[in-house]
């Protein structure tokens, strides 16, 4: 199965906003939680445009709408309002099982039918889904009471783990068709433990528990989710006690803040990197140059002094929790070999290579302050970079359009932990979420986007990851760790997927 840059969508990112006028300082009664969100949610339909694919946000969508196959906080699949789903023995068709007694928020019951519907909608490039190229595999669906099943136009190995990913969410037949797209987004009703109770763009989410939820009934009845794009302000919110849980903060703040009374913290390894995405273009079509960029960077160092040791150094675009991660791809920080590399190419530090470096500033924690570090670590071995900062939603458009700067910061995302979608996405040529467009790599990729044997496909990916690794052709840097703080009168559960669920929380 090839993919082309047409069928993978690119996307950009909505502006970010942080008013949160209005609002009550401090949650008034003990089944009310107010939380200091770190990104504004531009649209409501979880399935199509630049919001669908930004992971941030998935946990505003989680609290409201259901994915087809939920994922529990250590990232493994459970039954949702599909209880069971698989594959016939040739790979020719999907059966699923849809769960009985559900409601949507508005009281008519869910059926086999929104799901189909569902489907049919991501998988037609006329609705904008920026994964359509996924859920186009299958179609002719038919259903039998709560029993569906399909025919597989194209094996994608990966269509079942995609329905608990980006716009792998269920959404209301009936009621869409009714109110239309400007509707739902005035009014939008889904299956999951909350409702939208109030919402003003740019200010706060107000959200009410589901009282014919199927599962678990949320322990809070009203939760409150301030925007509050800037980390200072979200550190303040958690300090004065008008927010009662936050997250992505500094991570000295979160130190400090955690050794206060009433406050306490988690903070764990999720399942999102840094990195630094090559585009071969200019200084970075020199083999030595990009090795040279990767010899000099110490991770370490980066993960010890500014991230003050939370966070896991990594050689690939693979985590510990993927399934095609190999332990045994290293890559050395070795400034001396960098030096003998760049100046094989002609460069030293009194007459370095010249490249523009593209960062976020603010947006993960001490992104800006990490590219400065390796900026300084690139200039002793003789790599002169200059820095631009950027809005994230200007690096979604730039990597679409491919047109990053030679080197571009990022935080890579992949709650569902296949290679698919962490090297695949992010280093195959055609795709829009890449920027490498070397036809060597898209020939060893190629062959693994329909790989029907598990174990060939996974080991596959993993002679992808080292080739990478050899070939320098991006800067993976760390796993990151994610800061939540909240106040003591809160029970967090954090998801490894990076998702602040609410419904997770509960009264300490």
């Amino acid at each position: 199965m090839t993919i082309n840059r047409r069928d993978l969508l690119g996307y950009g990112a909505a502006a970010l906003g942080a008013a949160t006028l209005g609002l009550p300082k401090v949650a008034k009664a003990a089944d009310e939680l107010t939380i200091a969100y770190n990104v504004n949610l531009p649209s409501w339909d979880p399935t199509t445009g630049p919001s669908a694919v930004n992971p941030t946000i998935q946990g505003l969508y989680q609290s409201v709408f259901d994915q087809f196959i939920p994922q529990k906080p250590d990232l493994s699949f459970t039954p949702g309002l599909l209880t069971e789903w698989g594959w016939n023995d040739d790979r020719t068709k999907v059966m699923m099982t849809v769960r009985d007694g559900v409601k949507w928020h508005d009281g008519s019951p869910f059926t086999a039918e929104d799901v189909v519907w569902s489907l049919q909608r991501a998988g037609d490039e006329k609705t904008g889904n920026p994964i359509q190229f996924v859920w186009k595999n299958v179609n002719n669906f038919k259903i039998d009471g709560n029993k569906i099943t399909g025919d597989v136009v194209q094996f994608d190995p990966v269509y079942f783990k995609w329905m608990s990913f980006l716009t792998g969410y269920i959404m209301p037949k009936a009621y869409y068709e009714k109110v239309g797209a400007e509707g739902f987004e005035k009014a939008p009703i889904g299956t999951g433990p909350y409702m939208v109770d109030k919402f003003e763009r740019n200010a706060f989410l107000r959200l009410k528990a589901n009282p014919s939820y199927w599962g678990n009934k949320p322990a809070f009845e009203n939760v409150t989710i301030k925007f509050v794009t800037d980390a200072a302000s979200r550190v303040a919110e958690i300090e004065s006690g008008s927010s009662q849980v936050t997250l992505e903060i500094p991570y000295e703040e979160y130190d400090r803040l955690i050794a206060k009374d009433g406050l306490a913290g988690s903070i764990k390894n999720v399942s999102d990197i840094g990195m630094i995405f090559f585009n071969d273009i200019e200084a970075m079509l020199d083999k030595n140059v990009r090795q040279a960029a990767v010899m000099a960077v110490d991770k370490e160092l980066l993960v010890k002094r500014l991230l003050r040791g939370y966070g896991q150094p990594i050689a690939t675009l693979e985590t510990p929790e993927y399934a095609a991660f190999d332990a045994s791809i290293k890559v050395e920080h070795n400034p001396e070999k960098a030096k003998e590399l760049l100046a094989a190419s002609g460069y030293s530090p009194k007459k370095p290579v010249k490249f523009t470096i593209q960062t976020t500033k603010g947006f993960k924690p001490k992104d800006y302050e990490m590219i400065q570090a390796i900026v300084g670590m690139w200039r002793k071995v003789g790599i002169e970079a200059n820095i631009e900062v950027y809005e994230i939603a200007k690096h979604y458009e730039l990597r679409a359009a491919d047109k990053l700067a030679p080197a571009a910061f990022y935080n890579w995302g992949n709650a569902i932990g296949d290679p698919t979608t962490s090297t695949g996405f992010a280093m195959y040529g055609p795709s829009p979420h890449s920027v490498w467009d070397s036809k060597d790599l898209v020939d060893m990729i190629n062959p693994l986007w329909g790989e029907k044997d598990e174990a060939k496909r996974i080991a596959g990916w993993k002679a992808v990851d080292k080739y990478i690794a050899e070939q320098a052709y991006v800067l993976p840097l760390m796993q990151y760790a994610q800061p939540i703080v909240h106040s003591k009168k809160v029970n967090v559960v954090q998801h490894v997927s990076g998702a602040l669920l609410p419904a997770l929380m509960t009264p300490a």
